[in-house]
Parts: C-alpha cells; structure tokens; sequence
C-alpha cells in the first residue's frame, strides 16, 4: 500500500466540517476590520526566502523544500507567507505609493522539520498583514484582529506575550551585549547557538537546547537598550491592547525566529497543546520590502497555525458533534425512493442539507445511517403514511415526531426549529 508522505495528513470527511467552520469565521472576522484576501502561488523562487528569512535561520539551513526545476531555477515550496505577500505587493505595484492595504491570506506551507502534535511538513496557516503604516495604531489592529479571531472561535484560555524588537540602532546596542554576555558561556553553548553568537546572536535566545536556555536566563533584557523613539513605540502598543481589554504578557526572551522583524513581535500560546503551547505569532518587519528590492514600506503581521487551532477547539468541543445534515430521508419500500427523490429536491432548493438512503437499506440500518450523519431530522416514509398522503418527520434531538401531509415540504421551515 502506497501511503501519503511522512508529516501530511489526509483531511477526510468526518473531518472537514470543522475546516469550513474555522475559515467561515476567518472570512467573517476580516471582512470585520477591512482586510481583503490574497493568494499567491505554494512555490516562489529560492531567494524570496533566503534573502527575507535570512541565511543563519533553521528554516532556510535546515527546513525548506527546495529543488531545481526544468529551466535549472532554484525553487521553494513557501515555508511562511510574510516574503510571499510581499514579493507580491512588490510585482504588483500594492502599496507601492504609500497606500493603506489590509490583507490576509489561507493556504498550506511546507517545511521539513520533525513532525510532532499540531505540526506537519504539510501545515496551513490563516494571517493577516497591514502595510504602509509605521504607527503603532497598526501593531494593535493586528494583534486585535488575531484576538478577535481566537475569541470567536471560542478560546479564552490563552497568553499574548510580546516583546519588542526596537529600532536597527536599539538592536545594535542589543547585539553588542549580547555578544559580550554569551561569549564569557561560548564553551558551554551549543553548536547552533556558538555558530549565531557570530551572525545573530539574538537567536540564541529562541534556542531549544537546554544548556542554553538556562546561559539565556540571566542574559540582558532588551527593553533595557530600547532608545526613546523604540520605547514610545512600544508603549502606544501597549496603552492600546490595554484600552481595548485584551491581557498581555511582556515576554524579554521573545525574539520570533525571523531576520526581518523590528519592533513590537508577538506569540500566542494555549496550554491546550501541551509543551508545543505556541499557536501563532507576529510581528513588524519595516525593512522587508526594501531587502526584497522595493521601496520602504513599514508593515506589521502574524499569521496562526490552522492545525493547532483546532486541536484547541477540539479540546473545548469533545462532546459537541456538529450535524452533517438538516434531514434524512427513510423509505420503508422501494416502491417510495421515487417521492424520496422529490422530497429531497424540494428541500435543498429550498437550502436545506438532505440525504437519503440509495443502498436499499432496511430502515433500522437507515436509522443508524441518520445518526451517523447526526441529522437534525427524519422524515419517515412508511406504508400507513404514504397511504394518506403523509408522512413522519421526528426530531433527532428530543425524540418528537409528528404527521405531516406533503403539502407542508414547501413550508417545512414551519415545522423545524
């Protein structure tokens, strides 16, 4: 048996109701707050990636997807959106005059990296970016948005941390102690972060080795070399997550795994999933358009992990099973799939979600089918009934039946709840 690719996972049908119902509520919170969608190709050129993410990454060393096509181009199954988008707006003239654009986006990403609970080498992610606003007005919509959209979806037990980045002048004090911090532990530190104390020495502070989380505890905090400009900026930030009532946890060890952040970066954080507790995150990434060969153009965004949302919603739903169906249809003789047939034409031009049985089941089997479906309704199709022109519709959920004649299907609303 040929089965799928290790860290991909088939989306089957018992399934995918819950898939809908999370991008039904991304679609309705977006439209919310203004942002339009945009899609983009799954593969980009290699360098979109290596030249945004940067060349010291995990991502880019370790994770991508990247092979050679027919024309010997070098190309990258997307392992994030953010240089997507971008590269994008850029070939595409979108915010390229200093115009506001709200987006956000849907889709599947790759990376090659060891598949464990709510990550997979095939994952999707929803996001959303604001460009060509500097101000921290921005920083706050988004974060705003991204709450409104956990919310919504019925996750209240949850962390925003944040931290902030500072500006490149703020970031290089930063680095400088740093550095002068990690290299008195150099023999001690592990290869990756002994490798990024040369390069990028904030990305010590995101390692998961255990030796260097514990150097890392006592390392300076970067709040500490914020200048006024960073600061101020942060602060707004802040003022208005507070403001508007949405709790925050300011986290100094919070640097995100990305070369092009600055400023105000975030993560969200469920203990739903367990020690892999992080769900989403963002953050802003002013200098990205111009690495990506386009004007300056200040930014902000995040993106969330659809497959650990919904392992957190699944916490919160155990016993909650979604109907598959409004109606299903029992005929207790052949000689009744004809009007089966009819009734169920009815119904769905009338918008209604009908099934019914086309194995010639017997009727305990059909019944077991409409529970399987978890239909809100039967609608019972028996000799005695047929006879005077009527038939059964019982509720699935309280047992109730009742007669009805078949004048009533093209007002059956009158009779459902």
């Amino acid at each position: 048996m040929i089965r799928s690719p290790r860290g991909t996972n088939d989306i089957l049908p018992n399934e995918i109701n819950k898939w809908h119902n999370l991008e039904e509520a991304i679609r309705r919170i977006t439209s919310r707050f203004g942002y339009a969608e945009i899609r983009t190709p799954i593969f980009e050129s290699t360098e979109v990636f290596s030249r945004s993410i940067g060349d010291t990454s995990d991502i880019v060393n370790k994770e991508m997807y990247t092979f050679m096509d027919r024309g010997e181009n070098s190309i990258t199954l997307r392992p994030e959106m953010t240089a997507a988008l971008v590269r994008a707006c850029i070939q595409n003239s979108i915010a390229n005059r200093g115009e506001l654009e709200r987006l956000w986006y849907y889709g599947p990403f790759f990376r090659y990296e060891r598949p464990q609970k709510g990550r997979f080498r095939q994952f999707h992610q929803f996001g959303a970016e604001c460009l060509s606003s500097p101000n921290p007005e921005s920083d706050a919509e988004v974060i705003l948005l991204a709450h409104s959209l956990i919310t919504d979806l019925g996750i209240v037990d949850y962390t925003l941390n944040i931290n902030s980045l500072g500006n490149s002048i703020s970031r290089d004090v930063y680095r400088d102690n740093l550095v002068n911090y990690f290299s008195k532990y150099e023999s001690d530190l592990s290869e990756d972060s002994v490798r990024r104390l040369a390069s990028n020495p904030l990305r010590i502070l995101d390692s998961k080795d255990l030796k260097d989380i514990e150097i890392a505890n006592d390392a300076p905090q970067i709040i500490d070399s914020l200048d006024k400009e960073s600061r101020s900026h942060f602060d707004r930030v802040l003022n208005i997550l507070e403001s508007i009532s949405v709790k925050y946890n300011i986290s100094s060890k919070l640097v995100r795994g990305l070369d092009y952040y600055s400023h105000t970066v975030f993560e969200f954080q469920s203990n739903a999933l367990g020690s892999q507790d992080s769900f989403g995150g963002g953050g802003r990434y002013d200098g990205l358009f111009e690495q990506l060969g386009g004007k300056f153009t200040p930014a902000v965004g995040f993106a969330l992990g659809v497959e650990r949302l919904l392992l957190i919603i699944d916490t919160l739903n155990k016993n909650n099973q979604d109907s598959l169906i409004d109606f299903y249809i029992i005929t207790g003789e052949e000689e009744y799939i004809t009007k089966a047939f009819e009734i169920s034409n009815l119904l769905r031009n009338q918008g209604y979600k009908v099934v019914s049985d086309i194995q010639r089941k017997s009727f305990k089997s059909q019944m077991k089918d409409a529970n399987k479906y978890n239909a809100n309704y039967v609608i019972i199709l028996a000799e005695r009934e047929m006879n005077d022109n009527m038939f059964t519709l019982k509720n699935m959920h309280s047992g109730e039946q009742q007669q009805l004649s078949f004048d009533t299907i093209d007002n059956i609303a009158d009779y459902v709840k």
